[in-house]
């Protein structure tokens, strides 16, 4: 690894620490990690996993999505929104997954919002999210240079806890406009900067 924090690996690719080594890790970077998730199942899977990412590693949250998404409906907000008392009491006997109260009732509570938001003038759960998107995006060189929020993360974060959602903090919403897409946050020596096609290298 050099001073840019980015490891060039057996392929010749250049990544940064975090997705060098482990091949799921690897993988998730270099064909999903900030390329453009504009449906609103998507979205919703993707919040509600940001949210249960909460003070864990993301390389613990991936490796439980599929289990994650079994025990969700695949995260589809009308499923997840009519679940009641035997559905949470389920979730929480599930050892495949991350079995927090608070997190499995905000994401119960997030598919209800996500549902009224269809009738929101501003669109819905994917359309309002990206409304967010800034006039530029940040262009680190060192990992010191990601920034962990932003003022349109922290305005998102405010927009969506006024439309009743929960688990929806400054820092976890930037972490969702990095895996959507909405913003990039790769280094400017890693292979996948630019490669969304939404912003330019």
């Amino acid at each position: 690894m050099d001073e840019s924090g980015l490891v060039v690996g057996g392929d010749g690719l250049a990544r940064p620490a975090w997705a060098a080594t482990d091949p799921l890790l690897r993988d998730y970077y270099d064909t999903e990690w900030g390329m453009p998730v504009r449906d609103e199942r998507g979205v919703f899977e993707r919040l509600s996993l940001e949210a249960f990412q909460s003070g864990l590693s993301w390389a613990t949250i991936l490796r439980k999505r599929p289990a994650f998404r079994v025990a969700f409906d695949g995260f589809d907000p009308e499923a997840v929104a009519r679940y009641g008392d035997t559905d949470v009491a389920r979730l929480l006997a599930d050892a495949g997954i991350v079995r927090n109260r608070a997190k499995v009732l905000a994401t119960v509570t997030n598919a209800r919002a996500t549902l009224a938001l269809r009738e929101d003038p501003d669109g819905d759960l994917a359309a309002f999210v990206w409304s967010f998107r800034p006039a530029d995006t940040p262009r680190p060189r060192t990992p010191a240079e990601v920034p962990t929020t932003s003022p349109e993360s922290v305005a998102l974060s405010k927009a969506l806890k006024r439309k009743g959602f929960a688990f929806v903090g400054p820092t976890t919403m930037h972490a969702l406009m990095e895996a959507l897409g909405i913003v990039d946050t790769h280094l400017l020596g890693s292979h996948r900067r630019g490669t969304s096609g939404i912003w330019p290298r």
